[in-house]
């Protein structure tokens, strides 16, 4: 390979003695100087020719005949090799000129697949997802090269998918494949690089390591990936990059499990990722993103109260920005503590911009920060945030289902149902959607499929069918009988019965369920208990949801938006 001293483009051409660029003589270069660059091939090309740009045609051996000799008549197969070789040069030249303004020698999109775990052990799975949630974040780091988050790709885990349909789907030049296998203290990582629109393979590799090289293997994993994918990285994306954050092999591994653990979001699951992540941090006491997963984990745990949480979210995100100042995901988390704990509205947004600046490709932070805004009420901003996050994040069914949801504060309830139906033919087990679109329907009057969308949730959480179906129809009957009035009332004496029998029944959904039936002094009281812990999002949502219209003009709904300090 030939390599230009002064743009650096690399030309594999070993005939080739000049820059098409800028005419600079080339210099050899060899392996050891930089490992090669995958590009693309172009479909006239095969897989070994990836990074050349043309190459030249050979000209004949033959001789221009001398003056002297009997015919002086032009050679015409010579003038005819000639002007061969001249087009032949002129179209490598301009055909190079295109293929690098289109690709610039480099992938700019990339879908890293969920690893599969060839353990043949189930609980080695947290291994094989954490391994591609750490591969995602560290290509992140890298400038101009798009990066599909964790839910877009792991839609796909388990499934048999050729990585055509993944790029087309997900709108990527390439997809990374990779195989997760460990056996006693044996760990071996399968990688294939593959492009998105030939499925030619550009690149592969397997890595054979003890399971105590884990965290420094990660790394190396990331610095080769990245290197295939871009031509020249600068020395702060290669710091970025290939940054252990942690060489301690069990923290590591108890980082991957909070994280496995994390991305359930369940109540149960978050508790455990917060155990999880405590003890990564025991293990290196300077591990940035346990600390990371610490302060997120304690912004969804709602099993304590604003007053628990909260100092303990900013402890841990101020914590992580101290080891390492270069991380986005810290300042999404101080976004959401500010706005909902100080009330610091000003600060809050300062943080959310920070989050996106440093880490473009991080969902949550368009996330978190979209729905602050709707809960302000500025909705077309709000809204046009959330459609930001669907772009970087667009199978995220957390993102897809709040977005769903903010389009009903903003009263725009058929573009709410519309929204919320796909998302249920996306994934018809995901139990959230079937809770905001029963929210939508009965604000809309529509009781019976409010109904259906409650039953289809409480189906999903593995009530019992017979308790259910009875229900249903007292509530149906009751509806069919008395209208809307007769449904809130046996709706609320379904959840009164649930609270005697000490189920987790929500004083937000009380109070929603008294203010449909205009008994407002009760439906303050269930409020006022909520706000004590205020460890419901929908808590944050009182200025802006339709469903607590009718209290607007009751001066104790004011004070009650004033103790929230919206904006």
């Amino acid at each position: 390979m030939k390599q230009c001293p002064q743009c650096k483009l690399v030309y594999a051409d070993v005939e080739l003695n000049f820059c098409l660029d800028d005419g600079a003589v080339l210099i050899e270069r060899t392996a050891d100087n930089e490992p090669a660059t995958a590009v693309i091939p172009s479909p006239h090309e095969t897989s070994e020719d990836a990074t050349r740009s043309f190459r030249s045609g050979e000209i004949p051996s033959e001789t221009i005949p001398s003056s002297d000799q009997p015919n002086n008549r032009p050679n015409t197969k010579i003038i005819a090799a000639l002007a061969t070789t001249a087009l032949i040069l002129i179209a490598g030249f301009f055909g190079y000129r295109y293929y690098s303004s289109s690709v610039s020698g480099q992938i700019e999109s990339i879908a890293v697949m969920p690893f599969v775990n060839a353990s043949g052990n189930q609980d080695l799975e947290y291994l094989s997802d954490g391994v591609t949630e750490s591969l995602i974040n560290n290509l992140s780091q890298l400038s101009k090269l798009s990066v599909k988050n964790r839910s877009s790709v792991f839609r796909y885990k388990g499934k048999d998918v050729e990585p055509q349909q993944v790029a087309t789907d997900l709108k990527v030049q390439a997809v990374l494949n990779g195989r997760v296998t460990q056996r006693g203290e044996n760990l071996t990582i399968s990688l294939d690089l593959v492009d998105g629109a030939t499925g030619n393979q550009i690149w592969g590799d397997q890595y054979s390591r003890k399971t105590g090289d884990l965290a420094a293997l990660q790394s190396e994993i990331a610095r080769d990936v990245s290197q295939k994918l871009r031509a020249r990285l600068t020395g702060e994306e290669q710091t970025r990059v290939v940054k252990n954050q942690t060489l301690n092999t069990e923290a590591y591994q108890l980082y991957l499990q909070g994280r496995f653990n994390w991305n359930k979001r369940t109540e149960q699951t978050t508790a455990k990722a917060i155990e999880l992540f405590q003890q990564a941090i025991e293990k290196d006491p300077n591990y940035a993103m346990a600390y990371v997963g610490l302060a997120e984990s304690y912004v969804l745990d709602d099993t304590r109260t604003d007053h628990d949480a909260y100092p303990k979210v900013k402890a841990a995100a101020e914590k992580a920005l101290a080891i390492d100042p270069t991380l986005g995901e810290p300042h999404a988390v101080l976004g959401v503590y500010f706005d909902t704990y100080e009330g610091d509205h000003e600060a809050g947004e300062r943080e959310f911009r920070k989050a996106i600046e440093l880490s473009p490709n991080y969902g949550t932070s368009y996330h978190w920060w979209a729905e602050t805004l709707v809960s302000w009420g500025r909705f077309d901003d709000g809204l046009a945030v959330y459609k930001k996050a669907l772009e970087v994040d667009p199978f995220s069914l957390a993102i897809g289902t709040d977005y769903g949801i903010a389009l009903f504060y903003a009263r725009r309830y058929d573009e709410s149902i519309n929204e919320l139906k796909k998302l249920t033919e996306v994934d018809p087990t995901y139990v959230r959607t079937y809770a905001y679109i029963a929210r939508v329907y009965e604000s809309a009057g529509r009781f019976e499929e409010a109904l259906n969308a409650h039953e289809k949730r409480a189906m999903l959480r593995g009530e019992n069918p017979k308790r259910l179906s009875d229900g249903k129809q007292a509530i149906l009957t009751a509806y069919r009988t008395s209208g809307a009035k007769g449904y809130w009332e046996a709706i609320l004496k379904f959840q009164l019965e649930e609270l005697k029998k000490g189920s987790d029944v929500q004083p937000i959904a009380l109070g929603r369920i008294y203010t449909q039936l205009g008994e407002r002094d009760e439906a303050f009281k269930w409020i006022d208990k909520a706000m004590e812990g205020r460890v419901n999002d929908s808590i944050f949502m009182l200025k802006v949801s339709p469903e607590w219209d009718p209290l607007r003009s009751d001066p104790r709904f004011t004070e009650i938006i004033k103790k929230l300090r919206l904006p």
